[in-house]
């Protein structure tokens, strides 16, 4: 009797001994507890517990997908902290190696208790796993708050990312279940009540039904019959090749035109004396060393410097301190080099390297503040400069800005007129608009293939991502607005491209393969 009940106390199990040693913490067959298949997996307060692990799992699954698919909108995340707290950090890639480790980790725990019910063992979760659940759930669900309310328009992007994604979500969702049937069909075979069959099996067959349905809900432009894609879109540079140099500067937009960007979009304010150059910010301090040349004015706004003050600054050393993207490749020491020298560029100075290669130039145009010598000149000194200093011919300029658009029709009518907002095609025409500047959330196959009806053409801001460029190239988009034209323009056709008949078959050969397996494992 002693010696069956050593062997029972420290008989090898290694497989099950690991399963529950990561989850319960219990390495010692002693210490575990077996239960009969059908029969209660664990003690009650464990099995309220359950339903937190797998809410865990889902909302950080939920998060993850959904920070994953921003990575397109990184730059203004960390932008918009960069106003809040004054100083820069990629907060956007914190944020995602966070939600990766503990998305892991509770997906860990959940395999390790579906292993576990398979092996008929009772689940016991060991207490700092339970703070670790709370932990991924409170996470989770705070993050989904906190971008909710400030960053909704995020949203917007998750439900295009399914426009691409979903027949590959779809497919793994359908081989989770899959592999969930075995300890499904283990516990509900061979459960004592036909009432605990139901509360087993009905939720299951529920979800799989769904799973087997929802491609009939799916749509996608890029799912299109055979030769009816429309051409390549336009890339325009946004503030150059701002990845591959600093943001505005000479330097960046060369990179743009050795990469065969279409076209450059840039940020136009006025200083003091009346010089229109390239600044996005509001004030100096992010991308120049104003703090170390004149330290007391680094929140004085940019336009209240003169031209000659601006020009003492460096507008390169902080692309390489700062680094401000998430995902920069390495540059070379020869263009380390070229970016430390970087100066603010002139307006006129940009529009003459834009016309001598041919390319096109969109640009948002800043007012002056409040007692600024050109408040009120700022658009005809904008175009005084466009039109008689820099020779750059007028249909090459998108003019943005909607601020006295009549005049400077009447001043420049060679310009292609743009809008940064969607209206009905009669308003359009009327005002002689061609082109609608939209950002890339308002993406419509459907309205772009309306305006396109009316000769109106559509460009979408900003595109960072192959997918979303992708879908932009699907839905007819005639060009985009990205930071990343040395990525974009290796593309040769869209992510995801597929006839409806071979998305009917890919559908239906995934339902019915995961059907015969699901079958024959419940036969067994």
């Amino acid at each position: 009797v002693v010696r069956r009940r050593l062997l029972q106390r420290y008989e090898h199990q290694p497989f099950i001994s690991c399963l529950a040693g990561f989850y319960s913490c219990r390495w010692k067959r002693y210490q575990r507890q077996r239960t009969e298949p059908g029969k209660c997996c664990c003690k009650m307060r464990e099995c309220l517990f359950f339903p937190l692990l797998i809410g865990a799992f889902c909302f950080s699954l939920v998060f993850l997908y959904m920070w994953g698919e921003g990575k397109n909108d990184y730059n203004n995340f960390d932008w918009y902290n960069y106003g809040n707290l004054g100083f820069w950090f990629l907060w956007s890639l914190v944020i995602l190696i966070l939600a990766s480790i503990l998305f892991a980790y509770i997906s860990l725990l959940l395999v390790l208790a579906m292993c576990l019910l398979a092996e008929g063992q009772q689940l016991y979760l060991h207490w700092s796993h339970k703070i670790g659940t709370f932990l991924v759930l409170g996470f989770s669900m705070g993050c989904l708050f906190a971008l909710t309310v400030l960053w909704g328009d995020h949203w917007k992007t998750v439900r295009l990312s399914l426009q691409i994604t979903a027949p590959y979500l779809h497919i793994g969702a359908i081989a989770v279940m899959v592999l969930l049937s075995w300890p499904v069909a283990l516990h509900a075979i061979r459960a004592d009540k036909k009432v605990i069959q139901v509360i087993i099996i009905g939720p299951y067959l529920a979800i799989l039904l769904f799973l087997f349905l929802i491609p009939l809900g799916m749509y996608s432009p890029c799912i299109r019959e055979m030769g009816t894609l429309g051409p390549k879109p336009a890339l325009i540079g946004h503030r150059g090749a701002p990845m591959l140099a600093p943001e505005n500067t000479e330097m960046s937009f060369q990179k743009t035109i050795e990469h065969g960007g279409d076209g450059l979009e840039t940020d136009v304010t006025i200083s003091y004396d009346g010089v229109p150059f390239l600044m996005h910010d509001t004030t100096l301090k992010r991308t120049t060393n104003i703090k170390e040349v004149y330290p007391n004015d680094t929140d004085q706004n940019a336009a209240l410097f003169s031209w000659d003050t601006l020009q003492k600054l460096n507008a390169g050393t902080w692309f390489l301190k700062d680094k401000p993207f998430s995902f920069m490749g390495s540059l070379s020491q020869a263009d380390q080099n070229q970016a430390m020298n970087q100066s603010i560029y002139k307006l006129s100075n940009f529009l003459r390297l834009a016309d001598s290669h041919n390319k096109l130039v969109i640009f948002d145009l800043y007012r002056p503040p409040e007692k600024h010598p050109y408040r009120n000149l700022w658009i005809s000194r904008t175009l005084e400069v466009i039109l008689k200093e820099s020779g750059i011919r007028p249909h090459l300029v998108l003019w943005l800005n909607n601020n006295m658009r009549s005049f400077v029709q009447s001043v420049a009518p060679g310009f292609q007129h743009t809008i940064g907002s969607k209206a009905p095609v009669e308003d359009l025409l009327k005002n002689n608009i061609v082109k609608l500047n939209l950002v890339y959330t308002d993406m419509s196959s459907e309205d772009i293939r309306k305006y396109a009806e009316a000769n109106i053409t559509t460009n979408l801001y900003v595109v960072n991502e192959p997918w979303l460029f992708s879908l932009a190239w699907c839905s007819g988009a005639h060009s985009v607005t990205t930071n990343t034209v040395h990525l974009l323009n290796n593309l040769s056709q869209p992510l995801f491209l597929m006839t409806p008949q071979q998305y009917n078959i890919m559908w239906i050969l995934t339902d019915l393969t995961s059907l015969l397996l699901i079958s024959l494992i419940f036969a067994l």
